[in-house]
């Protein structure tokens, strides 16, 4: 009888020790599906379309008239520009005729620089009566165009900017290689007319200048 008692004992043992193991191996399995995983990658694509702006520069009435009494006459307008295009912008002006200051049969010569093509201060020779320009702004490079941040005052152009005679092609007054700022970017342009020991014959003489803003 005892020995039937200590053998039923070991098999009890032994149930609850399988038992046992058949528990542990099943919440195993169980842990080992809950820690399966599988990943995937979406790609985002956002595009940033490149575009330019340039505000309309004021009209110009340059100041003091000339004639007898005043020799020498100056104007200024301004151009804002904005772009967010990545390799920036210009800023280039033509004249839509040559010369660019007329009235009638009459007419200003284009200012002629010292190096033609090169701008320099403004000094226009006896006998002649001219009509140029420049530009100053943050883009506008101060080795073309001169260090000066006025167009002058009183009909006397500044003579800190360097001056250049238009033609009919585009030459660049302004230069980014960047984005600009959301507020743009300002870029000024002087007008100036001399006539130096000669009379313009009387009349409103009047240029139509055009300004392109270009991405680079």
């Amino acid at each position: 009888m005892e020995t039937k008692i200590k053998i039923n004992k070991k098999v009890v043992v032994g149930i609850f020790v399988l038992a046992f193991f058949l528990v542990v191996q099943f919440y195993s399995l169980i842990e080992t599906a809950i820690a399966a995983s599988a990943t995937d990658n979406v790609i985002v694509t956002l595009d940033v379309t490149s575009g330019i702006t340039i505000s309309d520069g004021a009209a110009v009435t340059m100041a003091p008239n000339l004639g007898i009494a005043a020799d020498q006459s100056i104007g200024t307008s301004s151009w804002l520009v904005k772009t967010n295009a990545v390799n920036g912008y210009t800023l280039a002006v033509k004249a839509s005729a040559s010369p660019a200051l007329v009235s009638g049969a009459n007419s200003f010569a284009d200012y002629t620089e010292g190096t033609p093509g090169t701008p320099d201060v403004w000094n226009v020779p006896s006998g002649s009566k001219e009509f140029g320009y420049s530009a100053y702004g943050t883009d506008t490079p101060t080795a073309t165009w001169g260090t000066g941040a006025s167009c002058g005052a009183a009909g006397v152009p500044t003579a800190t900017l360097k001056y250049d005679g238009f033609t009919t092609s585009d030459n660049t007054i302004a230069t980014r290689a960047t984005v600009t700022p959301t507020t743009g970017i300002t870029t000024t342009i002087c007008f100036a007319a001399e006539q130096d020991t000669v009379y313009a014959p009387s009349g409103t003489y009047t240029a139509t200048i055009t300004a392109t803003a270009t991405t680079l």
